[in-house]
Order: C-alpha cells, then sequence, then structure tokens
C-alpha cells in the first residue's frame, strides 16, 4: 500500500518553468515505478514519463527535453521539472506507483490524487 501526495501545481505564463512534487508514503518505495501522468478536460489520461528504482527514465517523445523526472529514493519523493510551458500542458498532472515500467495508466494502482497545472498563453 502506498500514498501519493503530489503538490506544486499551478497558473503560470507560456514560457515559464513548474516543478512538481510527489510524496510517497510506504516504506518499500524503492519497489515501485514511479510515474507522472496528465488529464487534460475531455482527453484521456496521458503518460508523462516513468523512473525505475534505480534511475531508468522513459518519455513521452513530445515531452523528452521540455520535461525531466527525478527520484529520491532516501526522501520517498518524485519531481517533475516543466520548463518551456505550452497552453497545450494545461491538464491535471498525477503521481502513480506501480510494479511495472509502462506507459499505460492500468499499469499502475496507486495515484495521487493530481495537481492542476494551467499554462496561459
Amino acid at each position: 500500500q502506498v500514498q501519493l501526495v503530489e503538490s506544486g501545481g499551478g497558473l503560470v505564463q507560456a514560457g515559464a518553468s513548474l516543478r512538481l512534487s510527489c510524496a510517497a508514503s510506504t516504506r518499500t518505495f524503492i519497489a515501485y515505478i514511479m510515474a507522472w501522468f496528465r488529464q487534460a478536460p475531455g482527453k484521456e489520461r496521458e503518460f508523462v514519463a516513468a523512473i525505475s528504482r534505480d534511475g531508468r527514465i522513459t518519455y513521452t517523445n513530445s515531452m523528452k527535453g521540455r520535461f525531466t523526472i527525478f527520484r529520491d529514493n532516501a526522501k520517498n519523493t518524485i519531481d517533475l521539472q516543466m520548463n518551456d510551458l505550452k497552453p497545450e500542458d494545461t491538464a491535471v498532472y498525477y503521481c502513480a506507483a506501480g510494479f511495472i515500467n509502462s506507459d499505460s495508466h492500468k499499469s499502475y494502482g496507486y495515484w495521487g490524487q493530481g495537481t492542476q497545472v494551467t499554462v496561459s498563453s
């Protein structure tokens, strides 16, 4: 069992940066693949990035270069650094935990409540 709490969302202008954080309440954080997903209004949940216990990272191609995922196994946290934000990045961003390194939301059994990111043009 793991509880996830995201923070760091907000309203920014296009071109700005934001850093999201996710804190995991579990004694076995290192066992989990951790990921970020996002969901815009009227759209399906979309994979952003994932990071394994040993630091292997995967990104959605469209976000590679602008978004960076970090993991701190000592603090039970992951972060998502988002640079050069665009209006189309507006969405609720979710932290997720699972045991399979996958870009499918179905592979992750634990989810945070989400944090809203709004990018104005």
